[in-house]
C-alpha cells in the first residue's frame, strides 16, 4: 500500500504567524512508518522526498508514484535507504542488498522499481537528480567517522556520514546520521542555516515518552517542534535547525540542493537568536 503526501513550500513571513497545529501541519513529519505501508511525503523544498517502508515480513514495491509524472519513480529521481529496524531486503536493478540496522542503502536516477522485504524499518529520502550514479550499499564500517561537541557544551556527538562525497558518489543528496554521547542533548549549537540546501531529519532511537525540542525558524523568530520517536522535521533553506532532546536518541540528516559541502554553513550564535 503507498500513500503519498503533498507538502508545500512556506515562506518564512508566512511561519511567523502559524500558531503550534499549523507549525507542525507544515513542518512535522510523523506516521511515516505503518506496518504494511510505504509512506511518503513529497515536499516542495527543491523536491524532496521522504518517508517509510514497514513491510513487517513480507514485501512492498515502490515503483510509480503519480506525483512525479514520471514511468518509475527513480526514472529522473536518486534515493537513500537507511534501515533503523533489524535486519531486511531491499531488491532493485535486478541486485538484493542485505541491510542491517544503522547501513545505508543509495540507488541511482534509472534504478526502476525497489522492493522491501523482511523486518526492517526502511527510511527512505530522495531528490531530482541529473546523472545516474552506482548503486551502492554503505556498511557501518565504510562511513566517515567525525566526532564533534564537548561535553561542558553538552554537545558531545559523533557524526556518520554515508552518501557524501568523502565516502561515495552522488548527484546531489547527501546523508548520514548523528549520535548524541551519554550526557550531551544539544544537537549542533551554535545553530546554522544554509540557503543553498534544505534539509530534513528523522529523530530515532528514543524511548516511547521522550522528546527532542527542534528548534527552527528564522533566526530572529525561532520557533519550535517537539517530536517523538520515528518522527522528523522539514527544514527549508531559511530556517535554523538545532535541537536538545530528553535521553539519548540519533537523527538522520538528508540534504538536497545546489551542492553537496556539508561544511556550507551560516552559523548563527547563541547571543543572536530571538
Amino acid at each position: 500500500m503507498l500513500h503519498v503526501e503533498t507538502r508545500h513550500a512556506i515562506h518564512p513571513d508566512h511561519a511567523k504567524g502559524m500558531d503550534t497545529d499549523a507549525l507542525r501541519s507544515n513542518f512535522l513529519a510523523q506516521d511515516m512508518f505503518q506496518d504494511g505501508q510505504i509512506r511518503l511525503i513529497y515536499t516542495h523544498y527543491d523536491r524532496f522526498v521522504m518517508g517509510g517502508a514497514v513491510p513487517a515480513g513480507g514485501d512492498l514495491t515502490l515503483d510509480v508514484v503519480a506525483e512525479t509524472k514520471t514511468a518509475t519513480f527513480l526514472e529522473r529521481r536518486e534515493m537513500g535507504i537507511v534501515n533503523i529496524g533489524e535486519t531486511g531486503t531491499v531488491s532493485a536493478d535486478g541486485q538484493i542488498y542485505e541491510i542491517a540496522h544503522g547501513e545505508v542503502l543509495y540507488l541511482g536516477m534509472g534504478t526502476g522499481a525497489v522492493t522491501f522485504s523482511g523486518a526492517g524499518r526502511y527510511y527512505i529520502t530522495s531528490a531530482p537528480a541529473h546523472r545516474k550514479c552506482p548503486n551502492r550499499l554503505v556498511k557501518l564500517a565504510e562511513c566517515k567517522e567525525v566526532e564533534m561537541g564537548a561535553a561542558e557544551t553538552s554537545n558531545k556527538r559523533v557524526i556518520r556520514q554515508f552518501i557524501h562525497p568523502l565516502v561515495m558518489d552522488s548527484c546531489q543528496l547527501i546523508l548520514g546520521y548523528t549520535s548524541l554521547l551519554d550526557g550531551s542533548v544539544w544537537n549542533t549549537m551554535p545553530a546554522h542555516i544554509h540557503d543553498r540546501r534544505m534539509e530534513a531529519y528523522l529523530y530515532f532511537g528514543m524511548d516511547a515518552e521522550s522528546r527532542v525540542l527542534h528548534l527552527m525558524g528564522d533566526p530572529q523568530e525561532t520557533r519550535h517542534l517537539f517530536i517523538g520517536n520515528e518522527q522528523g522535521a522539514i527544514s527549508p533553506s531559511w530556517s535554523i535547525h538545532s535541537g536538545a532532546g530528553i535521553g539519548a536518541y540519533t537523527f538522520i540528516w538528508a540534504m538536497a540542493g545546489d551542492n553537496v559541502d556539508y561544511t556550507d554553513m551560516d552559523f548563527i550564535q547563541p547571543k543572536d537568536l530571538k
